[in-house]
């Protein structure tokens, strides 16, 4: 049984704390004390609710991933295995799992119980760090799909376009989970989605504090946070997750 999912934003070491004085920010969180063999590890806390993202420093660009509480550790590996994955590293309570393309996510032993209010921003708009959109090339797509639903347990749902699917995962759980088939053969990654009540609003808000738009997609800005890392604005209602009426489904 999964117990609890986390959002874990990685980001270049050298980097850390200007990447992570933007993300508690706008997560309205603080950083907990960094910790790990190399003090690599912290955790964006809320007030109240409990925690479900966290921060890693990495040694490369950075990007994000999944971490996935379990009730029983041992057997969540023995099925990841079973089903194509990788165990690329086993700790007394964590795994690092590659999925059968390539994607890193952890397999932990935590749980958690109670998922945080949204923010408010400075204007009145509110927003919720929410979504892992986990960007898959074509080659992959049909197995990443398969896997993924098959390692949860959760159903997928097709979306209003034909390059996104989704994983039900249950409305007790922080994170949501998006399967995007990208354009092109490439390595498996991971991007961040926030759930906006008013995508302009919480743009504007997130340049003033050091981002910057990429792009205007069809229902969404395509952002790069300080430190040059894609995340996504997306016009969902941060409390259900649901697409404003405004918007189209992604």
């Amino acid at each position: 049984m999964i117990r609890w999912n986390w959002i874990f934003v990685d980001r270049p070491a050298d980097r850390f704390d200007e990447a992570f004085t933007f993300w508690t920010a706008i997560s309205g969180t603080r950083l907990s004390r960094r910790h790990g063999e190399f003090g690599e590890f912290a955790t964006l806390e809320p007030t109240p609710g409990d925690a479900y993202v966290a921060a890693q420093a990495v040694g490369g660009a950075g990007g994000a991933h999944l971490d996935i509480d379990v009730e029983d550790l041992d057997r969540a590996r023995r099925t990841a295995r079973d089903l194509g994955a990788t165990l690329v590293a086993d700790h007394d309570t964590w795994s690092l799992v590659h999925s059968p393309s390539g994607l890193a996510f952890c397999l932990t032993s935590g749980d958690g119980s109670h998922i945080p209010a949204p923010v408010t921003g400075p204007e009145g708009d509110r927003s919720r760090v929410d979504q892992l959109c986990l960007d898959i090339p074509p080659s992959a797509y049909a197995a990443e799909t398969e896997f993924w639903a098959a390692l949860t347990g959760w159903p997928v749902q097709r979306t209003g376009r034909p390059e996104f699917t989704r994983l039900l995962v249950p409305t007790r759980l922080p994170v949501r989970i998006l399967m995007q088939r990208v354009g092109a053969e490439q390595e498996p990654a991971a991007h961040i989605d926030i759930a906006c009540a008013d995508i302009e609003t919480t743009a504007a808000w997130h340049e003033s504090l050091g981002a910057r738009r990429v792009r205007r997609g069809a229902h969404w800005w395509v952002m790069r946070d300080p430190v040059g890392v894609t995340y996504c604005l997306t016009g969902r209602d941060p409390l259900t997750g649901k697409v404003s009426r405004r918007t189209a489904d992604r």
